[in-house]
């Protein structure tokens, strides 16, 4: 069944919202992964796990956030398949693997911190954590450059699917890329929760400190759903349409709402920046230094302070003081 005809004006539509959701996502990714960088390269004296692992989530967004005023054009011209567009699509390709992986590094090493305190001084250093983080990059960047999304033989113009054979290899990344993660990510998050809850006979401020600290684990694990499942659902519903040979109509639908579950998964780089300030204590710190952020950190001085005191009063029942830039 050929499916290859496309609305005009729906497409026109789409290119239209594209570009006014992308214009402020790129202008405020840049304001608040430069800010984000320069805290964490500049800023901070001390070398930590979560510090190493940050800025690479930085460089990542940043990467991104470049390939977006990319993508607008070649939506809107039509861009053909050629190098440009085989590096556009490394970059972004590369971009949302990274990102999420990281995450789950920052909720592996967060729960091995916090579970396992003794055993995790052979395990945890920042040393670790850059090599853990480099040969992620490695890694996915050597499969996305060998197994690109887009070829001559499977779109004809740049980031735009057209015929209807299943690649497997989207089912293939969709699974290891999005699925896997979130499983551990979950994993990793609930014990946490768990392990946080356990505290009783909490007096206010400890109970205020704990409850910030569990929202601030279950924000992380929020903002990782939201911006990253409606997308790689989109992937298997149009992979199983495009193995099944279902209707033209329905592939299209299933085409139209990846391509909008994109931009969710897209403003990742600006949401990974607002919890930066939540994640990291010595973000907090260093961005009292900033104007902009200088009324959060007034407005969260006391709860800071309580939840480092409740925190290290739970280390009776979690064999651990916890260090809040874990959580």
């Amino acid at each position: 069944m050929n499916c290859n005809t496309t609305n005009s004006t729906v497409q026109e539509n789409l290119n239209l919202l594209q570009l006014i959701i992308y214009i402020p996502l790129v202008f405020f990714g840049v304001i608040f992964n430069i800010i984000a960088f320069w805290v964490f390269c500049c800023k901070l004296k001390k070398w930590t796990e979560t510090r190493v692992y940050m800025i690479n989530l930085v460089i990542a967004d940043c990467f991104l956030v470049f390939t977006l005023p990319f993508i607008v054009h070649f939506h809107r011209t039509g861009h053909p398949i050629d190098k440009l567009c085989y590096v556009i699509q490394t970059i972004y390709f590369t971009n949302m693997p990274v990102s999420i992986y990281i995450i789950i590094l920052i909720a592996v090493d967060r729960f091995i911190a916090i579970k396992y305190p003794l055993k995790a001084k052979n395990f945890r250093s920042p040393l670790k954590a850059a090599v853990s983080c480099g040969l992620l990059w490695i890694i996915i960047i050597i499969y996305a450059y060998f197994n690109p999304r887009f070829t001559e033989k499977s779109a004809e113009t740049c980031f735009r699917k057209i015929p209807d054979d299943p690649v497997e290899t989207i089912l293939l990344s969709s699974i290891l890329g999005f699925f896997i993660p979130l499983v551990i990510l979950s994993f990793c998050s609930i014990q946490v929760i768990r392990c946080l809850k356990m505290k009783n006979n909490m007096s206010p401020p400890e109970e205020t400190s704990i409850q910030k600290a569990l929202w601030i684990v279950s924000m992380n694990l929020s903002v990782f759903i939201i911006c990253f499942l409606p997308f790689n659902i989109g992937l298997l519903v149009r992979y199983a349409m495009d193995a099944t040979g279902a209707a033209c109509s329905l592939r299209h639908n299933a085409s139209l709402f990846i391509r909008v579950a994109a931009w969710v998964a897209n403003s990742n780089c600006c949401l990974d920046a607002l919890c930066y300030y939540f994640v990291a204590k010595e973000f907090q710190e260093a961005s009292s230094l900033l104007p902009p952020f200088k009324s959060l950190k007034s407005r969260s001085n006391q709860s800071q302070i309580t939840t480092t005191n409740a925190l290290s009063d739970h280390k009776e029942m979690c064999d651990t003081r916890v260090d809040p830039r874990h959580i």
